[in-house]
This record gives structure tokens, sequence and C-alpha cells, in this order.
């Protein structure tokens, strides 16, 4: 088979394929991994010697457990537990339990530049302290954490090729079957590259349109 026919007719329709699927996994991944990324930031921050504590313990656990591994128990392991799921949900656990480990990071590091002053004139204002986290802290934090953020949603683009190790036939995987199929590794693997280079230059640019949009007039950086 000629290359051309190949990529046309065999490549592009299977990528379309895994392509969707790569979307689905990141969609679903993303709002979760950045909402429990903000609650284990918080709770580090500003929870009580237990929850921060705990918090703390998540963060190393799932920092520590390669991405990998953690997808090989959730999905070959649990069964042995009597909870079987099925691989695209476990990959989507799996992705936000790590996804919201390292947001985590990043969010906290920005709550914590938040100058202490913030909160006490708030308190001082009437607010409560959950009123002056949500309303003060929190807004201006997460401008701050934008960039670490970006990075993290680039990172799990590209992780999500780990999906098709347990069975999610996604980008990579789409490649790989076709490329097996009718050993044309070169050009199945050069335009999965293509796809993925098309999907991190997309979303770096869009962070950089979103964080144009949130900065602060007078404290964002001169291009």
């Amino acid at each position: 088979m000629d290359p051309i026919t190949f990529l046309t007719q065999i490549l592009a329709p299977a990528l379309w394929k895994g392509l969707i699927v790569t979307v689905a996994l990141v969609v679903l991944t993303a709002p979760f991994g950045l909402l429990l990324g903000t609650g284990l930031a918080l709770g580090r921050q500003y929870g009580g010697r237990a929850l921060s504590t705990a918090c703390s313990g998540y963060i190393v656990f799932f920092k520590g457990c390669p991405l990998l591994l953690l997808l090989f128990i959730l999905y070959f392991g649990l069964p042995s537990l009597g909870l079987t799921l099925p691989a695209f949900t476990a990959a989507v656990i799996g992705f936000i339990l790590c996804n919201a480990a390292y947001n985590s990071e990043y969010i906290q590091g920005a709550v914590a530049s938040i100058k202490d002053g913030q909160m006490t004139a708030a308190q001082a204002l009437g607010m409560t302290r959950a009123q002056a986290i949500k309303s003060i802290i929190l807004p201006q934090a997460m401008r701050r954490a934008i960039p670490g953020l970006s990075n993290e949603f680039i990172y799990l683009i590209k992780y999500s090729s780990l999906a098709y190790m347990i069975t999610v036939v996604e980008l990579t995987g789409a490649a790989k079957i076709a490329a097996t199929r009718y050993f044309m590794f070169n050009e199945s693997f050069f335009a999965v590259g293509i796809v993925y280079l098309a999907l991190v230059t997309l979303t770096t640019y869009a962070v950089g349109r979103l964080e144009q949009r949130v900065a602060i007039p007078g404290m964002g950086v001169k291009t």
C-alpha cells in the first residue's frame, strides 16, 4: 500500500476516532482535576492540622505513584477486590487523581503568595474566613496559578496516551494499531506526533489569550 493511500484512507479515519477519545479523556479529567486540586490546596493552606496532613499525604502519594502503575491498579488490580471498572472510566479516574495532586501544588503556591493582610482586612470588614477565601484570595491565586496549571493541562494531553496500556484506544493507540496492521510505523507515528503538536500549540495559544483576558491592569508582564 502506498503511503498516500494509507494516510488518507486508513490512518486519518483511525486517528479521528482516537482524537475523539483523547479529547473526551482530557475534557472529563481537567475540570474535576482542577476542582479536587483546589480543594486539596485550600485544605493544606487553611485546614486544621488533621485536614492539612491528610491533604499533604494525598499529594505525596499520588505524586510519587507513577501514573501507569495507578492505571494498572485501577483496571487490573481492583477486580481482585470485587470492583471492576470499564477501561475508559479507570483511565479518567486515574488521570483525575494524579492531575489533582499536581494542580494542588500550583494553586497552593499561588494561595501562599497572597499577603496575609488581605485576609485580615476582609475579616475586619465583616467577611467570614470562607467568604474571604472565595471572593478575595482564590480569584487572585487562580490568576497567578494559570501558567503552572496550563503546563499540567499540556502534560495531561500527552499523558492521555498511557490510556492505551489499559485498552483505551486513543490517539497513540489508534496509530499503533494501524502501524502494526499495515507495517507503516514511520508514517503512523509521525502523523500522530503532528496531531499532538497541534493540540499543544492550540492549548498554548488559548492559555495565552486567557492570561491576557484575566490579567490585572498594571500587574501583568509587558510583551
